[in-house]
């Protein structure tokens, strides 16, 4: 069974409506574990104000909060194709696909 982490690389902040540092953009990395298995998609993603209401001071922000808004912001469909991504990685490294190769022709072939 592959867990799922979120993880928070980055915030980029303006100031809006007075508030400094409020959060506009997240960084953000999925990682999917599976035993010895490891796979992960990165993607950033843009706020609205509304996103985040109500404002929370930038040095009171935590990942699980962060994490919430990137949820929210995507929907559960889209969260579903990062987790299929990241499985489909996954079951490849698991049961790699196999591969064609060009064989010579035989020395006889044309005779």
């Amino acid at each position: 069974m592959t867990n799922f982490n979120w993880i928070v690389n980055a915030l980029y902040t303006e100031t809006i409506a007075g508030q400094q540092d409020y959060v506009v953009i997240a960084s953000y990395e999925v990682v999917g574990i599976d035993g010895n298995y490891t796979a992960n998609v990165v993607g950033t993603q843009t706020f609205s104000t509304e996103s985040m209401s109500p404002f929370v001071p930038y040095e009171d922000l935590t990942n699980t909060i962060v994490v919430g808004w990137i949820q929210q912001d995507l929907g559960q469909d889209a969260i579903d194709n990062i987790y299929a991504c990241i499985q489909g990685q996954i079951d490849s490294q698991i049961n790699p696909p196999v591969v064609p190769q060009n064989t010579p022709l035989p020395p006889n072939f044309n005779n």
